[in-house]
């Protein structure tokens, strides 16, 4: 007889736990942690008090600081991790990775010093497994709560992406499948440099108008960036591109928006972070997307000034000043 299935997670964040409980519902599943006490949490009381509160995690759900207990049988492997952890935790993991075995990301951010997309990163270190991303308007809470919600699970096997469908999806939880994995993984990378502009806007009091400004030519710039890269126009505008951006942007549960938020009230970006349970991917992002679209020719003049703020000390207020110069042409032009 063969042995059940086991899905492994590499990390315990607020949505690699959310992502883990799911599959436990389906598969055996185990969670890395770095933590002892996050490790025994979930293994022996199904809650995260860290990263989800009190919120319940499913009861067959097990972890473990080991990363070879976490790997060395896993049938399908998951990482969770902050983007500057990823190549550390893989390269430690490598040893112990199963062949051919598939790896998704569920990691929204870009390598630092090499603009490198996480599947990116993967295929380097794991060469030969298939690499994809789960992605979309998923607010971990939120899913774990039981509210209903949708993802994408994109893989550049449409047969694998098939067979993984089912691991993830509840009666709640849709869960949706497809081949552009560069534009489902650089949607949910980039939102986060556009969710700190919104929450900027909300932090400013500038008004709704602005903010569904910023969110509509965020998307644009988005989108550019993605096509310019390969990746489908027509994802940017489903649940990887528009939802996701949405969510970040509006959601009062969201790390990157909270960030933005409160640098325009006149708090110092440092003290902000430093105050964080959780990491804000857009804060670490910014610089990097910015040289990936240098390097490519796209305008992005709202990450452009979204950097400025978290790099080089330019406030909110001169951030949106600074967009104002930059002249309205065709809403088809590149800027």
């Amino acid at each position: 007889m063969s042995r059940p299935i086991q899905v492994t997670v590499l990390g315990a964040g607020s949505w690699g736990t959310t992502v883990a409980s799911l599959a436990a519902a389906h598969a055996f599943t185990l969670v890395w942690a770095r933590d002892e006490q996050v490790a025994d949490e979930i293994s022996h009381h199904h809650i995260n008090r860290r990263y989800l509160a009190e919120l319940r995690l499913h009861p067959s759900l097990r972890a473990t600081t080991s990363l070879e207990q976490a790997v060395e049988r896993a049938d399908v492997l998951l990482v969770a991790v902050p983007s500057d952890a990823m190549r550390g935790v893989l390269e430690g993991a490598a040893k112990f990775v199963r062949p051919w075995i598939p790896v998704v990301s569920l990691v929204k951010g870009l390598e630092q010093g090499t603009s490198r997309r996480a599947t990116e990163v993967i295929s380097e270190i794991l060469p030969g497994h298939p690499a994809g991303v789960l992605a979309g308007p998923n607010l971990a809470r939120e899913v774990l709560a039981g509210y209903a919600a949708a993802s994408v699970i994109a893989m550049p096997d449409e047969h694998i992406a098939n067979s993984l469908q089912p691991l993830f999806s509840s009666r709640v939880f849709r869960v949706y499948t497809g081949t552009d994995v560069l534009g489902c993984e650089l949607g949910g990378v980039v939102k986060n440099v556009i969710a700190i502009a919104a929450g900027m806007a909300e932090g400013l009091g500038v008004g709704d108008n602005t903010r569904a400004t910023v969110i509509a030519r965020g998307l644009a710039e988005i989108t550019r960036l993605g096509v310019a890269l390969g990746g489908d126009p027509r994802t940017f505008a489903g649940l990887t591109g528009l939802g996701d951006l949405i969510a970040t942007c509006m959601s009062p549960l969201s790390r990157n928006r909270y960030v933005g938020e409160q640098v325009a009230r006149g708090r110092a970006i440092a003290d902000v972070l430093a105050e964080m349970n959780m990491v804000a991917e857009g804060v670490k992002s910014a610089r990097a997307v910015i040289e990936l679209a240098t390097a490519n020719g796209v305008a992005t003049p709202i990450m452009a000034e979204v950097d400025a703020v978290v790099n080089e000390g330019r406030s909110a207020a001169e951030a949106f000043r600074g967009l104002r110069r930059v002249p309205p042409r065709s809403e088809q032009q590149p800027a």
